[in-house]
């Protein structure tokens, strides 16, 4: 897979700075690009053509919607994630509507920029993949589903896939994905992957539970 170049189109440095650590660290982009202005970002649109924009709605000179619109109509087809305090429904339904699939309110923090970024990368990755061959049905619904919503493959073998499954059958109460790749010798995010998969084919269940601060942690169990 290439280098993915991403474009930060935010006014507050700080914001900005933590933005760019948080891209960089997931290794599959690039930053190409740093915007503080809606004028300045359509040039860097422009210029740099790149796989994905973090836009900010609140710009000093106009709205990132806006920025977005026209950016759309000059031919940019690229992914958007809007990272923006703005929560409002009528901003949500503007961005939907002109292609933004992947929304951050802001304060957020690693594991939810990981999140979307990965499922960006894997969307373009199978975009890609595909090439300019018609669709039939089933590849057109793949590429209108977002890539985290899909039914995830595992990354193995079914065997591993039924290890998992026994795993979570033995255990004595509840597990996170963490404590279930820690017992199998897999990674975090392979047992979560398993562990989707076993609830999505109505094996398992899943809960969220709540603790101090923070998101909640997500617990599995067999479906009895």
């Amino acid at each position: 897979m290439r280098t993915l170049r991403a474009l930060i189109v935010e006014d507050d440095r700080a914001v900005a700075m933590v933005t760019r650590g948080f891209i960089e660290r997931h290794g599959a982009f690039l930053v190409a690009g740093q915007a503080g202005t809606g004028r300045d970002a359509l040039e860097a649109i422009e210029a740099i053509r790149p796989d994905l924009v973090l836009l900010d709605v609140h710009l000093p000179d106009a709205s990132g919607i806006e920025v977005l619109r026209v950016a759309r109509a000059r031919g940019f087809a690229g992914e958007v994630v809007a990272v923006t305090a703005a929560r409002d429904l009528e901003t949500v339904r503007a961005a939907r509507a002109f292609g933004v699939r992947h929304y951050l309110v802001k304060p957020f923090g690693l594991e939810a920029m990981r999140e979307r970024l990965e499922a960006i990368r894997a969307e373009i990755e199978r975009a890609e993949a595909l090439g300019p061959a018609a669709l039939d049905q089933r590849a057109v619904d793949a590429m209108l589903q977002p890539a985290d919503r899909q039914r995830p493959a595992p990354p193995g073998s079914q065997l591993t896939l039924e290890r998992v499954a026994a795993a979570l059958e033995g255990a004595v109460e509840t597990v996170s994905a963490a404590e279930l790749a820690e017992r199998l010798g897999m990674s975090r995010v392979s047992a979560r992957r398993y562990l989707e998969r076993l609830v999505l084919d109505g094996r398992a269940e899943v809960a969220p539970r709540y603790g101090g601060t923070g998101r909640p942690e997500l617990r599995y169990s067999p479906r009895r």
